[in-house]
């Protein structure tokens, strides 16, 4: 006689078949944590638990250049702070290397631990993998060439940004910004051109172009996430169930 006893499956096997069917859930909230946890570290400081808000800092600071002066704050009087006031609370530098070490202080308020790029690229990706989610069948994938475009405007701001912070930090022509005044006529206010603060237009690009970059990763990659786990629970399914 043929043994028609199906095979049982494991508890990896289990495990496996269940994050394969949820995998979007899973992926979205584990990626929640990984954004939350940064604005947990001013929280904590603010508390007065220094000691696991540096923690926050250190890990993160391997993600980050954490330029205090493109960084959001929380419990202080502004969201964000010129490069002049940081280096007056901290150190009269254009050194990177020492402004990052600026995490704030009780009258600032405490710095959030990546950098207003950051915070866009990555809280984008679960907030959009939500979007996507709900909406997955509906959604065709992006085809390559339209995720290089997603991707292209951070490039070129972020490019542009490293290669102005060679003439120092507070010193180039993404700071000035004089390229665009000269563009636009000196169309909009000061503050527009100079500066990273909110309202500048360096604010505006990094901020834009992050959201830009999480739409891309969501709309291009989940779509293959979603198909390698399906195909891993059509295994399981024909192994098991037939």
């Amino acid at each position: 006689m043929t043994d028609t006893t199906l095979p049982i499956p494991s508890r990896s096997e289990r495990n496996m078949y269940s994050f394969s069917k949820h995998w979007a859930t899973y992926v979205i909230g584990g990626l929640f944590v990984f954004v939350g946890l940064p604005f947990l570290a001013p929280l904590l400081m603010h508390l007065g638990l220094t000691g696991p808000g540096r923690v926050i800092y250190f890990v993160y600071s391997f993600l980050c250049h954490q330029l205090p002066e493109r960084s959001f704050f929380l419990f202080g009087p502004k969201f964000m702070y010129p490069l002049s006031q940081i280096q007056a609370a901290w150190q009269n530098t254009i050194n990177p290397l020492v402004l990052r070490q600026f995490i704030g202080n009780p009258q600032m308020g405490w710095k959030v631990a990546w950098s207003d790029r950051m915070v866009s690229m990555y809280t984008s990706i679960p907030v959009f993998g939500m979007l996507w989610a709900t909406l997955r069948k509906k959604i065709k994938p992006l085809p390559f060439w339209g995720f290089v475009l997603f991707l292209l405007p951070m490039a070129l701001d972020g490019g542009t940004h490293f290669l102005s912070d060679f003439a120092g930090i507070g010193q180039g022509f993404r700071y000035t910004n004089l390229w665009l005044a000269t563009l636009t006529h000196h169309a909009f206010p000061a503050s527009f051109y100079l500066g990273d603060a909110i309202g500048s237009f360096n604010s505006y690009m990094r901020i834009l172009t992050g959201i830009l970059f999480g739409i891309g990763i969501v709309w291009y990659g989940f779509p293959y996430l979603e198909e390698s786990f399906n195909e891993t629970i059509d295994y399981f399914d024909r192994r098991y169930t037939h």
